[in-house]
């Protein structure tokens, strides 16, 4: 019965999680009108352990304690997520619709897949190849559409940084999934998101010394918008889902959790219809329906 009530538990931190990821897409677009990419993920990460911290305050049952064995498996997860998973979703999201953002991230659970498949021997069948091969070809569909010959196209190059992300997270579900079985979730966030701080804001501060334009680096705080966005993105959308996410893959398969993340570009689309103005082609709804069929058709034969 307690198993049940933790996978309940996990299901709906999991639903909570695809709403913040959604909206996340439009919250990054609307950050980068008033902040360079790796100044949005600064204070993104500070805003985000801002609020880690505030919250052991109010917990008041002490600090994380992370034993020495436990931190290079620590710094690796790290590396994947939030480093380089949110580095090229920021830098991707520069060049290319929050919509189409969405839509290429639903292919993470198909990455996850093929990973488990090689790191974790986990064997898929003939018809689960074939869903792979759909839903990449959804995206690989998308892409050319965008202008696939065209080198110099900013879309198709928002495209890559995008399915970069995408991997990283896949990568991540995969590795997740043994060290959150060997630490605490909320340790493992706490980690995870300190490090991103630490990490983005020496970049940012280092890149602003070496040009002299330090001053630009507080300067998108004079904005109410990005005031706004920014505890979004550092708030809910790192330390929540962090948290959310790493409680999840100790009751529920990687798998699973992966393809919660199919909800996020539904909503990813129609709010960046909505809020940002942005036209969704029949090609979109084309890729988006392969790429959605081919994850379905992966995970039910799976199960």
């Amino acid at each position: 019965m307690r198993q049940v009530n933790r996978e309940i538990t996990a299901y709906a931190g999991l639903t909570l999680m695809t709403i913040i990821i959604g909206f996340s897409f439009i919250f990054v677009k609307m950050a980068l009108r008033h902040a360079s990419s790796i100044d949005l993920l600064a204070h993104r990460f500070t805003a985000a352990t801002a609020g880690l911290f505030f919250f052991y305050l109010l917990r008041r049952k002490g600090w994380p304690v992370i034993d020495r064995k436990r931190i290079f498996p620590l710094l690796v997860l790290s590396l994947f997520y939030p480093l380089l998973l949110f580095s090229m979703q920021t830098i991707g999201l520069q060049f290319t619709t929050a919509s189409e953002a969405g839509i290429l991230s639903a292919t993470a659970p198909i990455f996850t897949v093929i990973l488990a498949a090689v790191f974790l021997k986990e064997k898929n069948s003939f018809w689960q190849i074939i869903f792979v091969l759909l839903s990449v070809g959804g995206v690989v569909y998308i892409m050319y559409k965008n202008g696939l010959g065209e080198i110099s196209n900013e879309t198709l190059k928002g495209d890559f940084f995008i399915l970069l992300s995408v991997v990283s997270m896949a990568i991540y579900f995969v590795l997740g999934k043994k060290v959150t079985q060997q630490s605490n979730a909320m340790d493992i966030t706490f980690f995870m998101t300190v490090t991103a701080c630490v990490v983005f804001n020496l970049i940012a501060v280092t890149v602003h010394l070496n040009s002299g334009t330090l001053p630009l680096y507080f300067a998108p705080f004079n904005n109410s918008e990005f005031l706004w966005t920014i505890l979004y993105l550092g708030i809910l959308s790192s330390f929540l889902t962090s948290f959310l996410t790493n409680s999840a893959l100790r009751v529920i398969p990687a798998s699973q959790v992966s393809i919660f993340n199919n909800f996020s570009p539904v909503i990813a689309v129609f709010s960046g219809i909505l809020f940002l103005n942005e036209t969704l082609h029949a090609y979109h709804i084309i890729g988006g329906i392969m790429v959605l069929t081919g994850i379905v058709g992966v995970n039910v034969l799976k199960r």
